[in-house]
């Protein structure tokens, strides 16, 4: 039984409280590289990253589950963020849905009903009920699909730098944060150890074939679109951001692309309260830049270990997170946690 009371205690009194409403075992601040499963139901484990862990179940099928981790700088936190990977679980299932009725493209999920799981893992596993998505295989594309509707991050350097992002050239005289003519497909490298670097669509042909770009630069644009035009009907503006395309048999001997892993989350996106929008400055987003400003503030050189973090950044953090998951799908995060259920 989920304890009512771990969504606003901190990493330390949610552990203790975890003792009497979870599995002793169950630790999702996990540690990327090992399995956050126990020993038993770990022979599928295939990898851990940032925040999830992704399992074999049979051939055609996998387990992702979404952990409380939070990273900053290219480094986990030693600081779980309480629920986060049921909103980014339950946003995505959101995005997944409505991208795929709107026909811009089919995506991975084949179920998110810990009913649906092997007996092992129903009968013994944690409290998987909104973390987790069952998936169908694919091969996932080797470039970051990136879209941007404003000059904002790494796309705001490059252009001080150079007056283009990713090899397309703006007008001069922009500002940081200024709303951009029209959405740019922007991909980056998929680097295993240090930071992505932008690269231009010569690059992305060279890496995937024009066939398999051109469709991925088409699909990345239109969910961006779909995207932005939902979150701003909620008040929101979608700034920018990273889609996961994979590619699957289609069935007459060629391949398809289908959206896979995460869909506009706030670890995949900027979103911005639309009536705080101010051009020419930094925007206050619903992720974790809360996060990242208290650290910019301690003395750490952004190598692990990472500090811990104090109670009312995690309460902070956690708070961001749920107003972006109530305002997008208009449905109740409480009512998540409570029936698997997200209404809109």
């Amino acid at each position: 039984m989920r304890c009512p009371e771990t969504r606003s205690r901190t990493a330390s009194t949610r552990a203790a409280c975890s003792s009497t409403c979870r599995p002793s075992w169950l630790d999702w601040t996990g540690s990327p590289g090992r399995s956050t499963l126990p020993a038993e139901l770990a022979t599928g484990f295939l990898r851990s990253g940032k925040v999830r862990d992704l399992y074999a179940l049979d051939g055609d099928r996998l387990l992702l589950i979404a952990s409380d981790r939070i990273s900053a700088f290219d480094v986990v936190l030693p600081t779980p963020i309480p629920d986060k990977g049921r909103v980014l679980t339950g946003l995505s299932r959101f995005w997944f849905r409505a991208t795929d009725a709107a026909g811009i493209v089919p995506n991975h999920v084949l179920g998110t009903d810990p009913r649906d799981l092997p007996p092992a893992f129903r009968d013994a596993g944690p409290d998987l009920t909104g973390r987790l998505m069952i998936c169908r295989r694919a091969r996932p594309l080797p470039v970051e699909i990136i879209v941007r509707g404003y000059l904002s991050g790494s796309g705001w350097k490059d252009y001080r730098r150079t007056g283009a992002v990713c090899g397309l050239p703006l007008p001069a005289g922009l500002h940081e944060s200024d709303q951009l003519a029209g959405p740019l497909f922007t991909p980056s490298t998929k680097a295993e150890v240090g930071h992505d670097e932008n690269i231009d669509f010569d690059a992305v042909v060279g890496l995937l074939g024009e066939e398999v770009a051109e469709r991925a630069r088409e699909i990345a644009l239109a969910l961006y679109r779909f995207g932005a035009a939902h979150a701003a009907d909620r008040g929101i503006i979608l700034a920018d951001t990273k889609f996961e395309l994979g590619l699957v048999d289609d069935g007459v001997g060629g391949e398809a692309l289908i959206l896979i892993d995460e869909v506009m989350t706030p670890d995949s996106s900027r979103f911005w309260d639309a009536n705080d929008y101010e051009p020419g400055r930094p925007q206050a987003s619903f992720d974790k830049q809360f996060v990242r400003d208290w650290l910019e503030d301690q003395p750490w050189d952004k190598t692990p270990p990472a500090p811990t973090l104090p109670a009312e950044v995690v309460e902070g953090t956690r708070a961001r997170y749920v107003e972006a998951f109530e305002r997008i799908t208009g449905g109740s995060f409480e009512r998540y946690l409570r029936e698997d259920r997200i209404d809109s």
